[in-house]
């Protein structure tokens, strides 16, 4: 009989184990889980500081879930969202801290957030915003200054004696004022600033060729009374300012300012130094009047080098057409003695009736009549 051909070997069956599927997908989930933490361990050693730290929160995610999960869903868990951070209660600290220490990221921007806010007492504390400083005005000189802007244009010959004629407390009596101010000038006519229809006054004055000045109320250091807004030493200086410069601006047109009364007032050097101050400030001249030896008014004016000048004469502090005649007759005196005289009177009927009869003789004697200005420009002008 013919031998058999040796058959093919035949291939060796697997071990039972290996042929178990559910041996299969434990290797299978063994082999991904060993994968997914060699990649964990790369990512989480390489990027360091805060960058590693969600990397443990995953590797226990899937040490969790990875049996039971199954499949893809043990490899890549949902990622875990940032915890936000609330802003914390006013009243309650402990609670606050708590929320930031379940995140890293919070845990640092907690206390930026606590460092940037200032505390309340320190804006309460500053002291008010100061308002802002004013530039200070520079007085005009020259030819721009005001009082030469209004000054009364006047002829001063050389080698003659100059006299100017000053009547104080115009504008009140108003039909002494009027027959003042028609007498043949110049004169140098100084209103009261609350005097009724002043401004009209004035003008109608100036027209008729007088010089203008405001004549501003002041204390006496007497019982009486200088009139409304006065400036008195018990003042502050914004108030002593306010009533001054509301005296100023009760009318134009005037060269400067003497003072009404005022013999406690222009003695108290730090009172009267503002008002002087504001004069100089709008370009205006001053005239003490002296009614006290004690007056602060001219040492200030030279001080601050503006234009001034000082009474020399009172005419009519006895209200007789002789008495009055006898002061005209001293002014002619001074002004020959130091070159000018400034004589200071009222609107008396007495005064008005002797300077009637002076004016037109006293340039006969050699003397000029000038108006109050022109003394001012020839001998103290100032800065």
């Amino acid at each position: 009989m013919a031998r058999k051909a040796p058959s093919k070997a035949r291939k060796s069956p697997l071990p039972p184990f290996l042929s178990n599927p559910f041996v299969l997908a434990l290797a299978a989930v063994a082999a991904v889980f060993a994968l997914a933490m060699g990649v964990a361990t790369l990512t989480g050693g390489g990027s360091g500081g805060e960058a590693g730290k969600p990397a443990p929160v995953q590797q226990a995610a899937q040490q969790q879930g990875g049996p039971q999960a199954g499949g893809q869903q043990a490899v890549q868990p949902p990622p875990v969202p940032p915890a936000k951070l609330e802003p914390p209660a006013a009243t309650s600290q402990p609670t606050a801290q708590a929320s930031t220490e379940g995140t890293g990221q919070a845990a640092v921007e907690k206390p930026a957030q606590a460092e940037s806010r200032p505390p309340a007492t320190t804006v309460a504390m500053l002291p008010p915003p100061a308002p802002p400083a004013q530039p200070p005005v520079q007085a005009p000189s020259g030819n721009a200054a005001l009082w030469r802007k209004n000054a009364l244009p006047a002829e001063v010959p050389q080698g003659k004696p100059i006299i100017a004629i000053v009547i104080d407390d115009m504008g009140l009596d108003r039909k002494r004022s009027t027959r003042m101010a028609g007498l043949r000038g110049p004169l140098t006519l100084s209103w009261l600033p609350y005097a009724r229809d002043l401004q009209v006054q004035a003008r109608a004055a100036r027209a008729n060729g007088h010089e203008l000045m405001l004549h501003m109320p002041m204390e006496p250091s007497v019982k009486a009374d200088p009139g409304p807004n006065a400036l008195l030493v018990s003042l502050d200086r914004g108030e002593i300012v306010k009533r001054a410069r509301a005296a100023l601006d009760s009318f134009d047109g005037y060269v400067g300012v003497n003072n009404h009364m005022g013999s406690r007032f222009t003695a108290d050097r730090a009172a009267l130094a503002p008002v002087l101050d504001e004069l100089h400030r709008r370009g205006l001249l001053w005239l003490d009047s002296r009614t006290t030896p004690n007056s602060a008014g001219i040492g200030l004016a030279r001080e601050m080098k503006m234009p001034w000048v000082g009474r020399d004469i009172f005419l009519d502090n006895e209200e007789t057409v002789a008495a009055v005649k006898a002061q005209l007759a001293k002014t002619e005196q001074v002004a020959k003695r130091q070159g000018y005289a400034v004589a200071i009177g009222h609107p008396h009927d007495a005064t008005i009736d002797a300077l009637a009869s002076w004016l037109p003789e006293v340039q006969k004697r050699g003397f000029v009549l000038v108006p109050v200005s022109a003394v001012v420009r020839t001998h103290h002008a100032g800065g």
